[in-house]
């Protein structure tokens, strides 16, 4: 059972909760809820559901999930300004196009020169929608568009990315540690977080192209993997704008 540290997680998290506040709002002495928190003793089933209530989690998740690492593992959202870049973009729909198109996207680098350039190179990308009903059912297709920032001046010396450009723009971002771990669960999780942060449900039909609505970026940090997700407000919306996340990676 994980009960008594996940309720101390989540004290602490509803705005450093104390366990005198604590005990008041669940009518208990301060010693029930540190006798709760370190398992000594267990709430009735009427308390338990009190505090499911309370810090809107399910009671299944309270007394047996590890609530304190998913909560780790992602950052508060923000809104941050993104500044004006240059990209070179490419799309590729396959079985597997986020490996396919890092591998064109890499050999592109090497063949336009960009490769040669000092400094980090930055590279993003987003799910691409434009991918057929048949070709998702039945040969298992998926679409996937990325690029690399390119630094001011850059004349690439081969052809095979399109350029696009994009003014300066403010962006609600979430960072994710270790994605990969599970990417199933947490990717989906950090979009559906923003669009909680941003009290929306989904992305526009049509939002325009002045602006990209989403993308991501994954680097390394002390040999730690993060990406951040970035989503622009103008793009989301409420209503009938379900967005499905999901994905294979």
């Amino acid at each position: 059972m994980k009960f008594g540290s996940n309720l101390q997680h989540l004290r602490k998290l509803h705005d450093n909760m104390t366990q005198e506040e604590l005990a008041e709002r669940m009518g208990v002495s301060r010693q029930t809820i540190s006798k709760w928190e370190t398992d000594e003793v267990v709430p009735d089933v009427n308390k338990l559901l009190e505090l499911s209530e309370f810090f809107s989690c399910t009671l299944d998740a309270l007394l047996k999930e590890d609530l304190i690492p998913q909560a780790d593992y992602f950052s508060p959202v923000s809104i941050v300004t993104v500044p004006s870049f240059t990209l070179g973009r490419y799309v590729i729909i396959s079985p597997q196009p986020e490996d396919d198109i890092h591998l064109y996207l890499d050999s592109w680098a090497e063949k336009s020169g960009l490769s040669k350039l000092p400094g980090t190179k930055r590279q993003i990308g987003w799910d691409f929608p434009f991918v057929s009903m048949e070709q998702k059912n039945r040969f298992g297709l998926r679409g996937y568009a990325a690029g690399w920032i390119l630094p001011e001046g850059f004349s690439a010396e081969c052809p095979g990315v399109e350029i696009y450009r994009q003014n300066e723009a403010e962006y609600a971002r979430i960072t994710i540690k270790d994605p990969f771990l599970s990417a199933f669960e947490r990717i989906p999780k950090g979009y559906q977080r923003i669009l909680e942060y941003l009290g929306a449900n989904g992305f526009k039909e049509n939002h325009g192209t002045e602006y990209l609505g989403c993308f991501e970026e994954v680097y390394e940090k002390d040999a730690v993997t993060y990406m951040d997700i970035y989503i622009h407000a103008a793009c989301v919306g409420k209503g009938n704008l379900h967005t499905d996340f999901s994905r294979e990676r």
